[in-house]
């Protein structure tokens, strides 16, 4: 075996090994989430980028699901930042400031 391509995989002890993801970690922010509109690299389609939301993959998943859900419109999670699709900063603004997050609209 060479030592390159020394990681295993599978064992006939235990069957397939899982493989292990590595932790991201995210720097710490100075607790204000930013909600920023961002149309450049899609079409001329307008997206809000929400930035600066503390906690893990698991509950960003989980607050992007539910302003999808109040918004009515799509989006996703992408290394940290939300993305809802439409322009929808006024709507988001208010459903975080609900939460007690503090809040700004950031950018043009």
């Amino acid at each position: 075996m060479s030592d390159s391509n020394s990681r295993l995989v599978y064992s006939t002890d235990s069957g397939r090994i899982p493989e292990e993801k590595p932790t991201v970690i995210r720097p710490k922010g100075d607790g204000v989430v930013r909600i920023q509109r961002q149309t450049s690299g899609r079409k001329g389609k307008g997206v809000c980028l929400i930035t600066g939301v503390e906690g893990d993959d698991a509950a960003l998943v989980a607050l992007a699901a539910e302003l999808k859900k109040k918004c009515g419109c799509g989006g996703s999670v992408k290394e940290g930042v939300i993305e809802i699709q439409g322009d929808k900063r006024e709507l988001i603004k208010s459903l975080l400031e609900a939460k007690g997050m503090k809040v700004k609209l950031a950018g043009g």
